[in-house]
């Protein structure tokens, strides 16, 4: 049996992640050899990943940042089971190294990422690996991304909630930060009423009439009024036309033209993990 010392057990944790006994183990079975030791750590997470693949992994960690340029936003989702693992220190560095990573290569997909290298193997093998350290199912929720002439990210504390938001020209950081700050609070559904899908549009009108018959209204007043609530939800879920949440005198449209007449928003990403 190969002498294992504890520099090699140290060494072998950095590059792994996997605990102390877990890393002695491995070297042990390996008969000291470092690579052998690091496939066996990967067959010990690719087992217990099998193990858990009927779990729910609905906790975890939203990240979000932008690329050197200002211009493309990146919003990577790694969930895993507990809330207990999500909020760890470790956990939350793993997230930001697979976000930091989705920015490096220009990953726009969950399949992208899951190909590029991370720790010397594939993100997906990495992940496999993880679940023997953790002890629990890890899964990259999604990856979303937008473009625009300036792109701002929030991520609001507990890392439970991001956004992103692209502009049309440069704004102020203050300005641009603001408007993904009002995403993560109110929760827009679209940009503007031209954006709504008509689908939603349809089923806001069939809810109003459906509410009207039941108060009673006339068959021919439904349309009219129907027409006014729709007009109410395109202020209320709109982001352009909602209320500013910080000065509810004017709209955000009115706060983000306050800077530049001619800029406006053309794309938004807002994940939270709890509705």
């Amino acid at each position: 049996m190969a002498e294992i010392s504890a520099a090699e057990v140290a060494k072998l944790r950095k590059q792994t992640g996997a605990a102390m006994m877990d890393c002695k183990k491995a070297l042990v079975e390996s008969n000291g050899d470092f690579e052998g030791a690091i496939e066996y750590l990967r067959k010990k997470g690719q087992k217990m990943a099998a193990n858990r693949e009927d779990r729910d992994a609905t906790e975890g960690a939203v990240l979000a940042g932008i690329t050197a340029d200002g211009k493309k936003g990146y919003l990577v989702v790694l969930n895993c089971e507990t809330d207990f693992v999500g909020k760890n220190a470790d956990f939350v560095a793993m997230a930001q190294g697979l976000l930091d990573l989705a920015i490096a290569t220009g990953s726009e997909t969950k399949e992208a990422l899951l190909e590029q290298t991370m720790k010397g193997m594939k993100v997906s093998e990495y992940l496999s690996q993880q679940v023997g350290v953790v002890g629990e199912k890890l899964d990259i929720a999604t990856v979303l991304v937008v473009e625009g002439a300036k792109v701002a990210a929030y991520i609001h504390p507990g890392n439970q909630l991001a956004t992103l938001v692209a502009f049309t020209s440069v704004l102020e950081d203050q300005v641009c930060r603001d408007v993904a700050m009002q995403i993560a609070a109110m929760n827009p559904v679209c940009i503007d009423k031209a954006d709504c899908p008509s689908k939603i549009v349809e089923k806001e009108i069939e809810i109003a009439k459906d509410l009207l018959r039941q108060e009673g209204k006339a068959e021919d007043m439904l349309d009219k009024i129907a027409q006014g609530k729709l007009a109410k939800f395109f202020k209320d879920n709109t982001l352009l036309n909602q209320e500013f949440i910080k000065d509810s005198k004017i709209t955000v449209k009115d706060y983000i033209q306050k800077t530049d007449k001619s800029t406006t928003v053309v794309a938004f990403k807002r994940y939270a993990l709890h509705v």
